[in-house]
């Protein structure tokens, strides 16, 4: 005996009503309880839909989807910082080598000047306000997003809302950037090694708030076939 649409729905509530947020993990959880009342039902056709539903979430133990969604998350947390990875590669081939090059001579050339400290500082304000700016905006645009689909994916919510958790940890380090001294910046290898620092992170900040969002129409598509805004 197979499961009416009015069951599956009702499926999709369950997992809701039990703090599942997510659609595409909704979908899997009722895959998986779907199989499974189904296949009770082969062994006991007399079994009512509540029972079996009710068996079926008792073997996901005491702490009930929890466990499924922290795996999903995990999950999809490496599937983005995949995407983050290859597109940071890109720019250490030809011709996006070039650029990194230019950006990495800047911050040299700037920590090495009789400015360093105020063009630290600087560099760092003007990426906190850039990057506090595109949080707020694409936090509004995945609310869009989400209210036009009625849906709310997971890497679709990384991809939205992951950047702006990683510019608050940038933002912690400004009472490190303020006690930079010139003794500090005197040391050459201090100097390579925050450039580089400046470097990555003006890379890694570029792909979160701009390239990886600007793709995410591709990236969700590939990851949920069944996805469209």
């Amino acid at each position: 005996m197979k499961l009416t649409e009015t069951q599956i729905q009702e499926l999709y509530a369950f997992t809701r009503q039990h703090f599942v947020e997510h659609y595409d993990l909704q979908t899997e959880l009722v895959d998986h309880l779907a199989n499974d009342i189904e296949t009770q039902w082969q062994e006991q056709p007399k079994l009512t839909f509540e029972d079996a539903k009710n068996k079926a979430f008792k073997k996901f133990g005491i702490f009930g989807f929890m466990d499924a969604i922290e795996q999903k998350g995990k999950a999809m947390n490496r599937r983005y910082m995949k995407y983050l990875w290859n597109e940071l590669k890109k720019w250490f081939e030809i011709p996006q080598i070039f650029a990194t090059l230019c950006l990495f001579l800047l911050f040299y050339l700037s920590f090495t000047s009789s400015f360093a400290i105020e063009l630290a500082i600087a560099y760092y304000v003007i990426v906190v306000i850039w990057s506090i700016t595109k949080s707020f905006l694409l936090n509004r645009q995945f609310k869009r997003r989400k209210k036009a689909s009625k849906k709310k994916w997971l890497l679709e919510e990384m991809i939205f809302k992951q950047a702006g958790g990683t510019s608050l940890v940038f933002l912690s380090q400004i009472y490190n950037i303020h006690i930079m001294t010139g003794d500090f910046l005197s040391n050459p290898y201090v100097i390579f090694i925050l450039s580089i620092a400046f470097t990555a992170i003006a890379l890694i900040y570029y792909i979160s708030f701009e390239l990886i969002p600007n793709k995410a129409e591709k990236l969700l598509s590939e990851t949920y076939p069944e996805f469209s805004l």
